[in-house]
């Protein structure tokens, strides 16, 4: 089974400050990469590069800009990217407004619901909700 993860999984992977949200955000991926499980939205990579590059409160980023930029081409080899369409964004602006979700979560949320995958990945969502065919789980809990 396919699944959509959320940007969050992707910048945990690589966050030392939650050793335990980092360990399983490891894990998850690496199984994804090794049973091809694993889909990525376009607008998560990058969400990625603009998360780990900004300064963490002890003014330090999570990764260095060229780590950052090498990391996004390597999910881009990994992964299974999905890119946005017309429909795509207009089941976004629905999905805002049943769901009363953020834009970027409403447009997360639509990547998983355009292409058929029935689970999103990610702590940003009501975990075990099911939002129109797609049931958010959130792998920290």
């Amino acid at each position: 089974m396919a699944r959509l993860v959320d940007t969050n999984v992707l910048v945990y992977r690589f966050d030392a400050r939650y050793p335990e949200k980092q360990r399983i955000a490891t894990e998850l991926l690496a199984e994804g990469v090794t049973d091809d499980s694993i889909r990525v939205p376009h607008q998560a990579i990058v969400e990625f590069v603009a998360a780990v590059m900004r300064p963490t409160r002890s003014g330090a980023s999570i990764l260095l800009a060229q780590d950052a930029r090498r990391e996004a081409e390597e999910m881009l080899t990994l992964f299974k990217v999905l890119y946005p369409t017309e429909a795509l964004v207009r089941t976004a602006v629905r999905g805002a407004a049943a769901y009363q979700l953020s834009w970027y979560d409403a447009h997360l949320w639509a990547y998983a619901e355009h292409y058929g995958l029935p689970e999103l990945v990610s702590e940003d969502f009501q975990h075990e909700r099911l939002y129109g065919t797609v049931r958010a789980v959130n792998p920290f809990l």
